[in-house]
């Protein structure tokens, strides 16, 4: 199994990174894990426009799905070889509303659904393609999911966007990389169930057992050093920050 961050800037792109987005690839099968702003011109440094699979949506924010809006664009008006069938799109209930009305404000003859294979999110385990994978609803304004996906005995837990949560913990439990958000500053920002700051990154990842943590979706407000300072005081396993463009072998 192996993972590329395509973008982890949170709240908007940086200069440097693309919104949250990472593609998990194994035994051909390419499932992308959220498309936030200025993704999809970076995913085709990765892979091919069309060469996807399946997409999850871990929640409805802009800077985690706006990009599926270019990416319609992209699989319904294809210049060559005709309309693409459609991929399977997992996410919260609304995703196909909430997608159209982000793309045009007025009916149109073209239909999400034509391009996307639209599936609701519940906490649940079934399998994508090769990998096992298990949702559980995590803290977030809106209903929002992090996700375990497992392939060949390791795993890989994406926090998607959460506070503190049990389920988050159980998720991330003995997980060999975790994926997890940390958008605030500890001292700095103190709003619950919403985004989790550097300590609570590593406490998390502490509390779990998990093998390796990666911090993502840092604004670009946000100072990363900090940050990873703060999860390295709390956690003593490698901990590091997600790069666009970085890649991990599991």
């Amino acid at each position: 199994m192996k993972l590329t961050v395509v973008g982890c800037s949170g709240s908007f792109p940086s200069a440097d990174s693309a919104c949250s987005s990472y593609l998990l690839e194994a035994d051909g099968f390419r499932l992308l894990l959220d498309m936030g702003n200025g993704a999809l011109g970076e995913l085709q440094r990765h892979c091919g426009l069309y060469d996807l699979d399946a997409i999850f949506l871990s929640h409805l924010h802009a800077d985690h799905c706006i990009d599926m809006c270019g990416y319609f664009v992209a699989r319904y008006y294809r210049h060559e070889g005709g309309r693409c069938d459609a991929i399977p799109v997992y996410g919260p209930e609304g995703t196909e509303q909430r997608l159209t009305t982000a793309y045009a404000d007025t009916p149109s003859p073209s239909s999400m659904s034509e391009v996307f294979d639209f599936h609701t999110l519940k906490p649940a385990t079934f399998d994508i393609g090769p990998f096992t994978v298990r949702t559980e609803k995590v803290q977030h304004p809106v209903e929002a999911y992090g996700i375990r996906v497992e392939h060949g005995g390791k795993s890989l837990t994406y926090s998607g966007d959460t506070g503190t949560c049990v389920a988050l913990d159980e998720l991330a439990d003995g997980t060999d990389l975790f994926l997890c958000e940390a958008s605030f500053t500890h001292g700095k920002e103190d709003v619950p169930d919403l985004h989790l700051n550097g300590r609570e990154a590593g406490e998390t990842a502490r509390r779990a057992g998990a093998g390796r943590l990666v911090l993502t979706h840092i604004p670009p407000w946000t100072d990363p050093q900090i940050n990873l300072d703060d999860a390295r005081a709390t956690y003593d396993g490698p901990v590091e920050l997600a790069a666009p463009g970085a890649t991990y072998e599991l």
